[in-house]
């Protein structure tokens, strides 16, 4: 495994990190465990949970996995999206529990996703919460995950709060969040980066992204977390692993992989600046929909239509891979909710209503 610092705080962080979102059951928490300690033998320390994923059962199997692993040999991380100082403290010392461990190494800030939820985590007491707790030992680092531009995340990377930041960055979407990495440089701060296989499209997709495909690499997936770690402000790319072999492909990925060249990476900029980085990555932000449509699933299909693919193929993605329906989008009553939630700012509700007009032409 390769291992990076992590900025300044002289911790060494495997440039491939476990993210704790997509465990396939839920419930069987000692399978899921098991899935973390295979992770960690084959050279992952760095495990990125929060008190919201998978209904909340993804803080416990955390806590099944760390009581069988050498406190020293991994690094956690969790989140908290409270405002409120008390409230951010609760959810810290119920992570704490969850998660058997005495100290969360890196703490973040969780859910920014617009330039003025900043303000009021620090109103709201948050941020001093989070700095008081570090100073008592409960927490390692502060950080902050982002879902905002990076104009934005660089003014608040400025303020000298964080140690480290989140944020979603892969091949696809990297314009949106260049300014954030030169930032994060410059202030030698840790980067995580979420979806780097753009939440499950890039492997959904692989003849059509196999452009993205250096001489050396095997695989679409392999090129994009290799995208991902061979920027040097980017400490290690998040990878949701459902199964063992997901963790064989991402390790292998990065085993005695020297980082891409500038020809390769400018290449490939090239060829996705001008009419990839609006596709939806199903972060699922905009969810729970008040009328019940399920918007990442139309999100998703959509994305073929960026992707320079026809309707029939949006039509194909929603029955076939979703069994949905255009029509099934029509219950979009307009309220916007949506909208207001994604961290991408993308215009979720003219994407539905096109998705529906396709049920009309049928």
């Amino acid at each position: 495994m390769w291992y990076k610092p992590y900025g300044r705080t002289g911790k060494e962080i495997s440039v491939v990190g476990f993210g704790g979102m997509r465990f396939d059951n839920i419930d069987d928490l000692d399978a899921n465990a098991e899935l973390l300690l295979y992770a960690h033998a084959k050279g992952i320390n760095y495990f990125d949970t929060a008190p919201g994923y998978n209904a909340g059962k993804s803080e416990e199997t955390f806590g099944v996995a760390f009581k069988q692993m050498p406190r020293e040999s991994f690094y956690c991380s969790t989140k908290s999206n409270k405002a409120d100082g008390d409230a951010l403290r609760d959810d810290l010392e119920k992570s704490l529990r969850r998660m058997n461990v005495e100290k969360i190494d890196f703490f973040h800030i969780w859910c920014i996703t617009g330039a003025d939820q900043w303000p009021r985590r620090k109103a709201g007491g948050a941020i001093a919460a989070a700095v008081k707790a570090k100073d008592e030992g409960l927490i390692g680092h502060v950080a902050a995950s982002l879902h905002i531009t990076g104009a934005e995340i660089c003014d608040i990377v400025h303020e000298g709060v964080l140690e480290g930041i989140t944020i979603g960055y892969n091949v696809l979407n990297f314009p949106f969040r260049a300014d954030a990495l030169e930032c994060a440089a410059e202030m030698d701060i840790g980067v995580v980066t979420m979806n780097p296989l753009g939440g499950g499209l890039i492997p959904g997709m692989t003849e059509r992204l196999d452009f993205l495909r250096g001489p050396d690499d095997r695989s679409v997936v392999e090129s994009a977390i290799r995208f991902n770690v061979s920027h040097p402000a980017i400490t290690s790319a998040l990878v949701g692993f459902t199964t063992k072999r997901h963790v064989d492909e991402a390790v292998a990925a990065v085993e005695n992989f020297q980082p891409y060249d500038a020809e390769h990476v400018a290449n490939l900029k090239s060829r996705i600046e001008e009419g990839f980085d609006n596709l939806c990555t199903q972060c699922g932000y905009c969810l729970p929909c008040p009328e019940g449509v399920e918007i990442p699933k139309f999100m998703e299909s959509y994305n073929s239509k960026i992707l320079g693919q026809g309707d029939q193929d949006i039509i194909n993605r929603l029955k076939w891979h979703w069994g949905l329906s255009p029509e099934e989008a029509r219950a979009c009553v307009e309220c916007g909710q949506c909208e207001d939630k994604c961290t991408q700012h993308l215009p979720i509700i003219e994407r539905l209503k096109y998705i529906a007009g396709l049920g009309e032409n049928r």
